[in-house]
């Protein structure tokens, strides 16, 4: 819908109404939501631009539960998940099981993914551990909102992997679901993005690329990222969480058993040859 009103009294939505000139981009409004939490059990995070498949609700608690059956007390559900396209929907619609793979660090020092296909989906009998976090979609306990808040002062890459060691280190195990339980749309085709209205998104973006590499320690940028607000959890260390996914962020060192997209955790090297 372009016009929400018939929605504005609804007491099952919460519209938040903001002049697109005032909006400080995707984390900030990703903030700006959390702030509405009212203690309920689980949380999705998505995109405007999705299709869902039927009871895709059901399907995500019945994989929390089942996570939580097998010892992991707090569990998300994220990936990139299978496309579609609006203008031709439901022909296009990917029929495989994405998950997500390293792709690289950027010049900026942020680490960027790739959706690929899972293997075998239909063998497997519960979710499958990911090194990664999608922003575009994220199921998981409601109580995420009060441990993990948003960091406004990021501006859009870096969000996920920030989120993931966040995430992580504040006790949360990554899962991609081996079912698809929606499709996103990729493209953005036609669309007007929050850069495109606003001209200092340069500096706001170089200042949140700083901020993600002092929070990772990229490059050896450091700061106290453990008593920032939306900094590091204390449940697990940033180290606990370069070796689970193989990947070290003060050199930008990869392990090959995470550029093969080998399923986490990585294994346990002794040598100074593992990455």
């Amino acid at each position: 819908w372009d016009n929400l009103d018939d929605f504005k009294d609804d007491p099952r939505f919460i519209i938040i109404d903001i002049d697109h000139r005032d909006s400080n981009g995707a984390c900030w409004a990703r903030s700006l939501i959390q702030e509405h939490y009212k203690g309920e059990k689980y949380t999705l995070q998505i995109d405007s631009h999705h299709r869902f498949t039927r009871w895709w609700d059901l399907k995500c608690k019945k994989m929390i539960e089942s996570l939580q059956d097998h010892g992991h007390q707090k569990p998300i559900l994220t990936s990139y998940i299978p496309s579609y396209n609006p203008r031709n929907d439901p022909g296009e619609r990917v029929r495989e099981v994405w998950k997500m793979d390293f792709d690289r660090f950027t010049p900026e020092g942020i680490v960027f993914m790739l959706p690929a296909p899972m293997e075998a989906p239909e063998e497997k009998i519960l979710p499958i551990p990911t090194r990664f976090f999608s922003a575009h979609f994220m199921f998981t306990l409601g109580q995420f909102h009060l441990e993990v808040p948003y960091d406004p002062n990021i501006y859009f890459h870096g969000e996920e992997i920030t989120m993931a060691v966040r995430a992580y280190t504040n006790g949360y195990d990554l899962f991609t679901p081996h079912q698809t339980v929606a499709w996103h749309e990729y493209t953005r085709a036609n669309r007007i993005r929050h850069w495109d209205e606003h001209d200092d998104w340069k500096k706001r973006n170089n200042e949140s690329l700083l901020l993600c590499k002092r929070l990772l320690g990229v490059d050896g940028e450091y700061f106290e990222r453990y008593a920032y607000k939306y900094g590091l959890g204390n449940t697990r260390t940033i180290e606990d969480y370069e070796q689970y996914a193989g990947i070290r962020f003060k050199d930008r060192a990869v392990q090959s058993y995470t550029l093969q997209n080998l399923d986490p955790p990585n294994p346990t090297y002794s040598t100074k040859d593992a990455y």
